[in-house]
C-alpha cells in the first residue's frame, strides 16, 4: 500500500473527523470504515480492558452497535477472541461456527449477520480494543479489503493512543460516552455488595440472566441501578 493512501486514510481517523474519544468521531471513524472497507456493511469501535471493563465507543449504525453488544453480553464471538489472542480473527461464514461461538453465531444470523472480521487494537504490547467489521453475508475479504482494514485498526490504535496522552496530561475524561459500559460496572458493583458475592460472580450473573432474557447487557444493568429490577432474580 503506497504512503499517499496511508496519508490519505490518517487525515481522515485524526483529522478531518474530530477528536477522538468524543463519541461522534468513533461513529464517523466506523462509517469510514464501511465506505473504506469494500464489501463492508458495518463496524464498531469498542475498548477492552478486560471481559468486565469495555465501552462501546461507537458503530457506524444500529446494526452493528447490536452486533457488538452481543458480543459482549455473550462473552464471545470474534471481537473477544481478537482482543484475547491480539491477532485479527476473519470469520468467512458465521454458520460454521456454531460450535466454536454457539451463542454469538446464532444470534448474529438471526440479526442479519453472514460474516465478522474483527481486528484488535494494539501497538507493542499496548492492548486498546478492537475494531469489527460486520457483512450481511457470507464470504472472505478480499486481499485489498483485508489490506484496507489491517492499515485502518493501525491507524486507529495510534489515534486513540495520541488522544489518550493528550487527554491524561490535560486532565480530560475522554472515554465516557452514550454507548458506554459503565453502567454495567458500576450494576456489578451494586450486585455484588447486595448479595454478598465476588465482583467475577456477579458479572456473570448478570451476563446469564441477560442471556436468558435476549437483552442486551447494558440494558440489564440500567434496570438494576434504577431499581426496576428485583436484585433476588439474580441470587441464583
Amino acid at each position: 500500500m503506497d504512503d499517499r493512501r496511508r496519508q490519505s486514510l490518517w487525515r481522515a481517523v485524526a483529522d478531518d473527523l474530530g477528536t477522538p474519544g468524543q463519541h461522534d468521531w468513533a461513529q464517523q471513524v466506523c462509517q469510514l470504515c464501511v465506505d473504506e472497507v469494500d464489501g463492508i456493511d458495518g463496524a464498531a469501535l469498542t475498548l477492552r480492558a478486560t471481559a468486565r471493563a469495555q465501552d462501546l465507543l461507537g458503530a457506524s449504525d444500529d446494526w452493528a452497535g447490536l452486533l457488538d453488544q452481543q458480543q459482549y453480553t455473550l462473552g464471545e464471538g470474534p471481537g473477544v477472541q481478537a482482543f484475547e489472542d491480539t491477532t485479527a480473527v476473519l470469520v468467512d461464514d458465521l454458520s460454521c461456527e456454531e460450535e466454536r461461538w454457539p451463542g454469538f453465531a446464532d444470534a448474529a444470523q438471526a440479526a442479519g449477520a453472514g460474516a465478522v472480521f474483527a481486528f484488535p487494537l494494539r501497538s507493542g504490547g499496548i492492548r486498546v480494543g478492537t475494531v469489527t467489521f460486520y457483512r450481511r453475508r457470507p464470504g472472505p475479504l478480499t486481499s485489498g479489503a483485508a489490506a484496507d482494514a489491517t492499515l485502518l485498526a493501525d491507524l486507529i490504535t495510534l489515534a486513540l493512543l495520541e488522544r489518550a496522552e493528550h487527554a491524561d496530561r490535560a486532565g480530560i475524561d475522554w472515554i465516557r460516552n452514550p454507548g458506554s459500559y459503565q453502567d454495567v460496572n458500576l450494576a456489578t458493583g451494586m450486585l455484588a455488595a447486595r448479595l454478598s458475592i465476588g465482583l467475577d460472580d456477579a458479572f456473570l450473573r448478570l451476563r446469564a440472566h441477560a442471556f436468558r432474557q435476549a437483552r442486551p447487557i447494558l440494558d440489564l444493568a440500567r434496570d438494576v441501578l434504577t431499581d426496576r429490577i428485583d436484585i433476588n432474580e439474580l441470587n441464583e
